[in-house]
């Protein structure tokens, strides 16, 4: 009568299991909000002394905050906690093409009154 020898197999398994676990590479999960980026010619990388507070606008104005949604109206008592810091770490504004020009304005106002001060990075896609 035939018999299937475990032990062998289990070996067979564990290799191919570290084989998979090696070869395997990891990525950064995929945002929750999908923005298309105007392009820029001009546009220059950033020095990356500090990993910024992202604000993301959709195209359907919806505004995300690090990836968490935030309403225009809750923006400023969203952004106090991070202004208190020393120093704040630096805000970018990653919105999509599609966004009216007048919401972004508005974002802007809010972020004004908020108290953020300095020159903001804007995302744009290179060509």
């Amino acid at each position: 009568m035939p018999q299937v020898i475990i032990v062998s197999l289990i070996d067979i398994f564990a290799i191919l299991l570290i084989f998979v676990i090696v070869t395997t590479t990891f990525r950064k999960a995929q945002p929750s909000v999908t923005i298309k980026l105007p392009e820029s010619k001009s546009a220059v990388a950033a020095d990356k002394s500090d990993e910024p507070v992202v604000l993301s606008i959709s195209p359907d104005e919806q505004l995300f905050l690090d990836e968490k949604p935030v309403s225009l109206d809750a923006l400023k008592q969203a952004l106090a906690p991070l202004l208190q810091h020393s120093p704040p770490r630096p805000l970018a504004l990653k919105a999509d093409t599609k966004v009216p020009y007048g919401f972004v304005i508005k974002v802007l106002d809010v972020l004004r009154d908020a108290g953020v001060k300095g020159s903001m990075s804007a995302f744009t896609e290179t060509k």
